[in-house]
């Protein structure tokens, strides 16, 4: 039986649906309490590469994921590293970003199928780091939602989907709460 990578779309949002303000920022999310270390521990991977140091991530190994796929603005966030995992495989889904590093290769068409592709090699699963734009455009793909919901309202930013999507079940399989008032839930699709 041939056991297919999971495309997972693991990301922060806000209790109104949002995971970056209107600018592409993030500064309204929590970044400080308990749910940081525990989240941390569980899926080291997603922390940039840069701050693996500061948080004592130097040499975890990846648990769940080997390959990152972003969204152009998710990779030019304002501040952004030229290569923000480093320590993954790294794509961005884009028709405008050319000049990237050796380590990061841009996908400039046909994403359902580059993925589909992804999805077909062996290895770890597949992050969906953002934004919106693509995750809508990716719904069909997605296996999986890991959903760190911050206890804030934007009121306005950028969606969870962003765009036209058919409706997609998912179930939830996890669900951890925090005393920051984060909580961690897990979908599954149905």
């Amino acid at each position: 039986m041939i056991v297919l990578r999971k495309l997972v779309y693991y990301v922060a949002v806000t209790l109104d649906g949002y995971i970056a303000a209107e600018d592409g920022t993030f500064d309204g999310f929590v970044f400080e309490g308990d749910h940081m270390a525990g989240i941390n521990a569980h899926y080291p991977e997603t922390v940039p590469s840069q701050a693996r140091d500061l948080v004592g991530l130097t040499d975890a190994p990846n648990r769940h994921f080997d390959t990152v796929l972003m969204g152009r603005h998710t990779y030019q966030v304002p501040g952004g590293l030229a290569s923000p995992y480093a320590h993954l495989r790294q794509f961005v889904v884009s028709a405008q970003v050319s000049d990237t590093p050796d380590d990061v290769e841009v996908i400039h068409e046909d994403v359902i199928g580059r993925v589909r592709s992804l999805k077909q090699e062996d290895g770890l699963d597949i992050w969906l780091c953002g934004g919106g734009k693509l995750a809508a455009e990716l719904l069909p793909e997605i296996d999986a939602l890991l959903l760190k919901i911050h206890p804030v309202v934007f009121g306005r930013g950028i969606p969870l989907f962003d765009g036209k999507a058919d409706i997609r079940k998912f179930r939830r399989t996890d669900a951890r709460l925090f005393e920051s008032g984060v909580s961690f839930m897990t979908y599954e699709r149905a």
